[in-house]
């Protein structure tokens, strides 16, 4: 159990007692209150306009919560410009608003759909709103770009917790959506066209709803993604509650596998790992921010929100290779963060859900504007007054927003701007993103007539890599493209051409490519066990570089399904990344290449390797129809998660015996292993899996259960006070809490507690002890370098008081008091309640509750 909540007990009852004497903003900030729960309670996501109105999506059922009515989006206007919200007006109201984007007079709006015949969740779709007339209501219903983005039946019967969730467009055009680990089934774009993903991954979309793909995937639960100009994207995810895969930060490359949950422990080797693991927490909404009135410490870094460390971090980034490693860093604390985005003007706006709970909370959430104190308000024009000319001088702004939004004013207006824009692009006087941001506006202007002109591009060096990503893009547009560009990218010195390359090629989709891609598609040598607390296999979340050419092109091989190329390099030095193919493409033709080989060797090494491979064969993962879920601790052995037999099964069984009949004990060793890493209960050749016993109502079930559904089973479980108030007398909470009358202060009192907190705030606050933190729990420093922890009771213009977990007070001259600071934890340790069944936990917070 994670620390993170306890805190709330003590900020309702001890609140109060210090409005205005703590501040979260580093040096060189200032922030302002731009809106509170009175307009945005509970608010989800965000998105800031360039001229800096800010669309809030405020979701009343939260990640657990049920019925209609209760989500919408809010629209907040600074008429004057002092940093708080002078207007507002409900924009649209709707369900679960997860991700807004707004670009020109569009609203794009990721969200369910709840009747209110119904009050249940009848789909999760990605819509686009207009408000033409510009008066702050969306003009009519949303078009559908993307339908049932999300499960169906999960969202219905959780919550919109490991939902799909956060939007951003890159500088490519494309909308990157966050999909969170309950992945979709039969997601339909506005072309008709389908996918089905299980488990979560990042998927793109044009603006208008066509030719929607998957981007990466084997990621968990995802809330948003970052995007820096260069089309570098970055997400920080949600831990696992236990299991070796905590918070990360990942670095996405096109196509790849991030191994979630069943490759990264146990086949590490064929994941791209992630660039941090960094303990607890929960990643939500993001930003990558390039703005020029943003000093040059903060500037051009992906900036990153975690809702369950109240904070938005900095990664500082350092190329490596073909991707970076990173140094995380606290910036801005902000309660329970879940969004942050910035507009034109360099104003950053952070999305505040302040304890409201996994239901909601009509009083709690707020939003935050943050700016230098040296920052300067420029007007942010309006793009479809200016003439080309004038329109045409943004796509060189230093300002990564403006450069996306008048790109966007671009492609709505006449093709024969087409040259001026590729010449920007081939400016070498131009900053090398205002040169990367003409050129995928080129592309998309012109689709299938901008190849050549791409392809031109290509011969400059510092242009390579992104003139051949945008040429191979678009799929409807890759038909006709020439091979030799890519191939010669293959080579390139640059591994990030090499990996653009390796990408295109997949896409193009000759599969006589093969072979260039299997000389590249040559693993490199392991990496050792991570050593990392908790983690098991290879490091599956320390930078890797090496892998990533050899990953993506094994991607491109089995995306050109190049059965026949892979087969005939089994004798070359490209045996590894053509077996690595093999491994996931579940046709006869590959069971019965390898078999046919395995006849024909006597080569030890590559005999292993063979059975190595059939042996991963043997199951295919079962077609995904949404009617099952993982849950949040799911099974990592892997490969597969629900492994089913196929119409080679039987073969590859037959081979395995007829291998264990000949076989000395050596070899039989290595085929029980074999087939105990890859799950294959074969009877007689290593172990048979037994269904365990799911051990409900036993001792440590709330240990073994993570939070949310901890939080369900509370709704389902009536608690009973008189047993709660045993529980509460076997735990160690009486040694921190008041819980008698006439007690002296220590801790948080419990006495009121019932007043002022509802079960499932209270549920929570005992299993997140240090979400957020009572305001009166703090450090006093004194000028002299003394400090004191403890219970702020009482502060005046001549004294502070602070009561220590023992009760007793230590009254300070405020004179000599240098600073009083919030604590970011409490003594409260984790895991107080671990050892109890979910039934004790519902009596004790039914007990807790009582105390009125």
């Amino acid at each position: 159990m994670s620390s993170l909540r306890f805190s709330l007990l003590c900020s309702v009852v001890f609140g109060s007692v210090l409005p205005g004497i703590l501040s979260a903003m580093p040096e060189g900030f200032q922030s302002t209150r731009f809106a509170d729960h009175r307009l945005t309670p509970s608010p989800s996501c965000l998105s800031a306009a360039p001229n800096g109105d800010v669309y809030v999506g405020v979701d009343m059922n939260g990640s657990l919560g049920k019925g209609a009515g209760k989500g919408r989006v809010v629209k907040l206007v600074d008429t004057n410009g002092d940093g708080q919200a002078d207007t507002s007006s409900v924009f649209v109201e709707l369900g679960n608003p997860r991700g807004l984007m707004a670009v020109g007079r569009r609203l794009f709006v990721l969200h369910t759909e709840i009747p209110e015949s119904t009050g249940v969740v009848s789909g999760m779709h990605l819509s686009v709103f207009e408000d033409l007339d510009q008066d702050g209501v969306a003009d009519g219903p949303g078009k559908r770009l993307i339908k049932n983005v999300s499960t169906l039946k999960h969202n219905q019967s959780r919550g919109a917790d490991h939902t799909t969730n956060g939007i951003r467009m890159g500088i490519d055009g494309w909308i990157y959506i966050a999909v969170g680990d309950y992945g979709f089934v039969d997601a339909e774009g506005a072309d008709g066209k389908k996918l089905t993903q299980l488990g979560g991954g990042v998927l793109r979309v044009r603006p208008d709803g066509t030719e929607m793909e998957m981007y990466t995937h084997g990621l968990r639960n995802i809330y948003d993604v970052a995007i820096d100009p260069f089309m570098n994207i970055y997400t920080r995810g949600n831990t696992n509650d236990g299991g070796g895969w905590n918070v990360r930060f990942i670095h996405h490359i096109q196509s790849g596998q991030y191994g979630y949950p069943v490759l990264y422990k146990h086949f590490t080797d064929e994941i791209i790992p992630a660039l941090a693991d960094l303990g607890g927490g929960s990643g939500t909404g993001s930003l990558f921010l390039q703005e020029p009135g943003w000093p040059k410490a903060y500037n051009n870094v992906p900036m990153m929100g975690d809702w369950g460390r109240n904070q938005l971090f900095i990664h500082r980034l350092q190329k490596d290779g073909a991707s970076f490693t990173q140094q995380q860093e606290k910036f801005i604390s902000c309660s329970q963060l879940t969004d942050v985005d910035v507009d034109g003007s360099g104003r950053l706006y952070l999305a505040a859900w302040e304890g409201a709970g996994y239901k909601g909370n009509a009083r709690k959430g707020y939003i935050q504007r943050v700016v230098p104190k040296a920052w300067k308000y420029v007007a942010f024009p309006h793009l479809e007054k200016l003439s080309d000319t004038a329109l045409m001088k943004g796509l060189k702004s230093e300002s990564a927003t403006v450069r996306l939004h008048v790109q966007q004013e671009l492609l709505a207006r006449s093709k024969s701007l087409a040259p001026q824009i590729l010449k920007i692009a081939g400016d070498a006087s131009c900053s090398l993103e205002s040169r990367v941001a003409a050129l995928f506006t080129y592309a998309q202007m012109l689709g299938d007539d901008a190849q050549a002109g791409l392809l031109g591009l290509a011969e400059t060096p510092e242009l390579r890599e992104w003139a051949l990503r945008a040429a191979a893009d678009r799929l409807p547009y890759v038909s006709g493209l020439p091979l030799d560009p890519f191939f010669a990218g293959l080579k390139d010195q640059n591994p990030r051409v090499q990996l653009a390359s390796a990408v295109a090629l997949g896409r193009i989709g000759q599969p006589s490519v093969a072979h260039q891609l299997l000389a590249v598609a040559v693993p490199p040598a392991p990496a050792p066990p991570s050593k990392q607390k908790g983690h098991q296999g290879g490091p599956h979340a320390t930078p890797h570089a090496a892998v990533l050419v050899p990953h993506v092109a094994v991607q491109a091989l089995i995306r050109l399904q190049a059965v026949d190329a892979c087969l005939q390099a089994l004798d070359g030095t490209s045996r590894g990344g053509a077996l690595w193919a093999l491994r996931w493409m579940h046709e006869p033709e590959v069971v019965s290449g390898l078999l046919k080989k395995l006849d024909q060797t006597k080569d030890a090494g590559l005999r292993r390797d063979l059975l190595t491979s059939l042996g991963r064969l043997y199951h295919k993962e079962a077609d995904y129809d949404g009617s099952w879920w993982w849950g949040t601790r799911p099974d990592t052995r892997g490969p597969y998660y629900v492994p089913v037999q196929w119409s080679e099964s039987e073969k590859i069984e037959q081979v395995f015996r007829k291998e264990w009949a000949a076989a000395d004990a050596g070899q039989n060793s290595f085929l029980t292993a074999v087939a105990n890493r890859h799950r294959m209960n074969l009877e007689g050749i290593g172990k048979v899996e037994v269904a365990k016993k799911s051990g409900k109502g036993s001792k440590g079930e709330v240990g073994r259960t993570s939070i949310e559904d901890v939080m369900l089973a509370l709704g389902k479980h009536k608690g009973n006070k008189k047993r709660g108030q045993k529980v509460l007398s076997s735990l160690s909470c009486v040694a921190c809490h008041n819980i008698k009358a006439g007690d002296v202060i220590k801790g948080p009192d419990l006495l009121s507690l019932g007043k002022v907190m509802n079960r499932e705030q209270i549920a929570e606050s005992i299993l997140k002890p240090d979400a957020t933190i009572a305001e009166s729990w703090v450090s006093v420093t004194m000028n002299n370098g003394a400090q004191h922890l403890g219970t702020l009771v009482e502060k005046t213009s001549e004294k502070v008081v602070v009561h220590n977990i023992a009760g007793i007070a230590t009254t300070l001259k405020a004179s000599e008091v240098k600073s009083i600071q919030k604590q970011t934890s409490t003594l409260m340790g984790p895991g107080l309640v671990n050892d109890l069944t979910l039934k004790q936990f519902s009596d004790l917070v039914e007990y807790l509750a009582s105390m009125k």
